[in-house]
């Protein structure tokens, strides 16, 4: 089963290291978030992937065409200019590169993409957030359930307290911490797609969320996988800077 990796936005709200790089090569632990989540597939043995690039796809493109390189060591003679790998590490993932356009949204990203994921299950998620799913758990939930499509929810942390008011809302009666059960499930992606979903594309102008997702759900075919460990989107300075936090201080639950 192919991993398919959205990967071609532009990332305007980390817009201080996007401006630079793609979102998903921003680095974590010095490595672009994008390798994170593909070693998060391979430890389960899913070690096929179709990323879809657009903005400054290239970079993209020469960060796993000099992979190996990138990840051994290099003896360089700069006279003749020759260079000679003493000492080789990378690994045994096929990476498929596929440019899906500068504005295209995330519909029409898997569109274009169809003819490399070809007519078969594959997996989707997005390149930009990190988490321990258990892959494995998720694709079995699928076959189970039968659907079209399965997408990961979670319900995020609390970020603020809740206050609690009187009858008529005026007046504060106490306050309470805010509860992970209070929050709503959202779509954290890692999710499975049967080939059928491309029935459900249309011609690609709407992001995947929109039209497509909400039809599936209309439809009864779209599950969801509830996923109690850990989840964090990589949206924002902010998000980085927690995120850097966890893999330095060996805290990083994703980490395989």
């Amino acid at each position: 089963m192919k991993v398919v990796i959205l990967a071609g936005g532009k990332g305007t709200r980390i817009s201080e290291e996007s401006r630079l790089r793609p979102k998903p090569m921003v680095e974590i632990g010095g490595k672009p978030i994008l390798w994170h989540i593909m070693r998060q597939y391979a430890s389960f043995g899913f070690q096929e992937f179709v990323v879809c690039c657009g903005y400054k796809g290239h970079m993209i493109k020469e960060y796993f065409v000099n992979y190996y390189r990138h990840n051994s060591q290099v003896e360089i003679h700069l006279q003749n200019q020759k260079a000679q790998v003493l000492e080789g590490n990378s690994e045994p993932w096929k990476v498929t590169l596929v440019n899906t356009g500068l504005e295209t949204l995330t519909a029409g990203r898997v569109l274009r993409a169809r003819e490399y994921i070809g007519e078969e299950p594959f997996l989707l998620t997005y390149g930009d957030g990190v988490s321990d799913v258990n892959i494995q758990e998720l694709v079995q939930f699928h076959k189970r359930q039968k659907r079209i499509a399965t997408i990961s929810t979670i319900q995020p942390e609390g970020r603020f307290g809740a206050l609690c008011l009187d009858a008529a809302g005026e007046s504060v009666t106490g306050f309470r911490e805010k509860a992970r059960e209070d929050q709503p499930w959202v779509n954290i992606g890692f999710m499975v797609m049967e080939p059928e979903v491309y029935q459900y594309l249309g011609d690609g102008s709407e992001m995947l969320e929109r039209g497509p997702f909400e039809k599936l759900a209309a439809d009864g075919e779209m599950a969801a996988y509830k996923h109690k460990g850990f989840w964090s989107p990589m949206d924002n300075m902010h998000d980085r800077e927690y995120l850097e936090n966890l893999w330095d201080t060996q805290k990083a639950p994703w980490k395989v």
